[in-house]
C-alpha cells in the first residue's frame, strides 16, 4: 500500500503561502502598538551562546535529552499515515522529520524564551506541505481584540509590518511568561552580567599571555665615556636594532642567527618576572552560577567537580523535572500539528503522544546492572574453565 503524504495528486503545483516569511512592500507604513521580540536581546543571547561554549553545550544537551516521541492512533490507516508523517514531514526546507522540528523549536524557546512555527499548507489549503520556523527578528506580537487572543505581525527590512491573517496555522510557545505578559523569558536572562565577568577574565588571560607568554626583549646600549663613542651612539644604536630585528625575524625555523655586538649592551626579557593571576576560583564561581541556572549536572558538561553519588542522583532528578516541563510545553504544539495533518487526510481520530523515557537515573542503574551481569558471567566462565561448578 502506497502512502500519500500530501493527499491527492494535483494537476498543477500550487506554491505554499508562508505567512511568517519576510515580505517586501511599501516602506512608509507607521508602526505602533506592537510588541517586538526584542532584537537586542536576541543578539545578546546569541553572543552568550557563541562566546561561552559551556552554555551552548548545555542547551544542546538539554534538547537531545528531551528525547523523541511516539504518536499512536487506533485506526491502522491513520497509524501508517502518522508514522510516515513523523519521519518525512518537511521542516524549513532543510530537514525532515517531526523530531527535527522539535529540536529547532525547543532551541528557540530555550534561547530566546519564545518559539514560533507555522503549518504550511498548499494554496488551496488541502495539502500539508510542511513546517516552517521563522526568524524571531521579523516577528512582532500584539494582544488580540478577543480575550486571551494574540495577533502576529511580520516585518521586513523596510520596517513595514503585515498582520498574519490565518493565525490558526501559527504555532507559538512562551517559556515561563510573567503574569500579564505575552512573551516568555529565556533561560539565559540572568546570565549577561556573569557572562560579562567571564568574558573579561578570559580576555585578560589572553592579553597576559600575549604580554608574558610571547616573550619580548629590551635591548639597551650604553655608550662609553670617550667622545668618539658618544658621537656615533645614534648610528651604533640603529645598527644594533637592525641586526637584532634581523636575528629575531629569521624565517627559517631550522636556522639560528647569533647576535654579535661590541660595547656595553644589555638584553632583558620584558615581563618575565611577572606572574599570571590565578583565575581558577573566580572562573569556577561564575561557571557554578551558570550551571545552576541551566539545570544541567556538571558531570554532563565535562566538569570534574568533586561530588558525591547521592548529589549526582539529586542533580539528575532535577534535570528530569526540567525536561518534563519542556515536554509539557511542546505537547500541545505537536498535537495541533498531528491533528491538522489527520484532518486534511479525512481522519477525525485524536492522536496520542507518548514521550520516550528520559530518566537518567534508570539509565545509570541499567548500565550498572549490565556491568554486574557481565562480571558475573565472566566469573562463571572462569570457574567452569578451571573445572569447578557454578551455583
Amino acid at each position: 500500500m502506497k502512502l500519500k503524504l500530501f493527499g491527492k495528486k494535483q494537476k498543477s503545483y500550487s506554491p505554499p503561502l508562508i505567512q511568517t516569511s519576510r515580505n517586501n512592500s511599501h516602506p512608509f507604513r507607521a508602526l505602533n502598538d506592537y510588541l517586538p521580540l526584542s532584537n537586542p536581546e536576541i543578539m545578546l543571547y546569541e553572543s552568550i551562546r557563541e562566546g561561552i561554549p559551556i552554555v551552548d553545550s548545555a542547551i544542546t544537551k538539554t534538547i537531545r535529552l528531551v528525547g523523541g516521541i511516539n504518536i499512536s492512533c487506533k485506526d491502522k490507516k491513520a497509524q501508517k499515515l502518522m508514522d510516515y508523517f513523523v519521519k518525512n514531514v518537511n521542516v524549513s526546507s532543510s530537514t525532515k522529520g517531526l523530531e527535527s522540528f522539535i529540536a529547532q523549536y525547543l532551541d528557540s524557546m530555550l534561547t530566546y524564551g519564545n518559539a514560533i512555527g507555522e503549518i504550511v499548507l498548499s494554496k488551496d489549503k488541502r495539502n500539508f506541505l510542511g513546517l516552517y520556523i521563522p526568524s524571531l527578528k521579523n516577528i512582532s506580537i500584539k494582544e488580540g481584540l478577543r480575550p486571551l487572543g494574540v495577533d502576529f505581525y511580520v516585518s521586513d527590512d523596510t520596517f513595514e509590518s503585515k498582520k498574519v491573517k490565518n493565525k490558526n496555522l501559527i504555532l507559538f510557545t512562551a517559556l515561563n511568561p510573567k503574569p500579564g505578559e505575552i512573551m516568555g523569558v529565556s533561560i539565559l536572562r540572568s546570565l549577561p552580567f556573569l557572562s560579562n565577568i567571564l568574558f573579561k577574565i578570559y580576555n585578560s588571560i589572553g592579553t597576559n599571555f600575549d604580554r608574558i607568554g610571547n616573550v619580548r626583549y629590551a635591548v639597551t646600549y650604553k655608550p662609553a665615556n670617550d667622545s668618539l663613542d658618544k658621537a656615533y651612539a645614534k648610528e651604533r644604536a640603529t645598527m644594533i636594532a637592525k641586526e637584532w630585528a634581523d636575528g629575531m625575524n629569521c624565517s627559517n625555523p631550522h636556522e639560528v642567527k647569533d647576535f654579535i655586538t661590541v660595547g656595553d649592551v644589555s638584553i632583558k626579557v620584558i615581563g618575565a618576572d611577572n606572574q599570571m593571576i590565578d583565575t581558577e576560583i573566580p572562573v569556577r564561581q561564575m561557571l557554578e552560577q551558570i550551571v545552576a541556572k541551566l539545570s544541567i549536572p556538571p558531570f554532563l558538561l565535562g566538569l570534574s567537580w568533586s561530588t558525591t553519588e547521592r548529589m549526582s542522583q539529586q542533580q539528575t532528578d532535577i534535570l528530569t523535572t526540567e525536561l518534563e516541563h519542556y515536554r509539557h510545553l511542546l505537547t500541545p504544539v505537536l498535537l495541533k500539528i498531528c491533528r491538522t495533518y489527520l484532518r486534511l487526510n479525512g481522519i477525525g481520530e485524536e492522536p496520542v503522544i507518548t514521550w520516550k523515557t528520559i530518566s537518567l537515573k534508570d539509565e545509570v542503574e541499567q548500565a550498572q546492572s549490565r556491568y554486574y551481569n557481565a562480571q558475573a558471567k565472566k566469573l562463571e566462565t572462569e570457574i567452569l574453565q578451571s573445572g569447578g561448578e557454578t551455583l
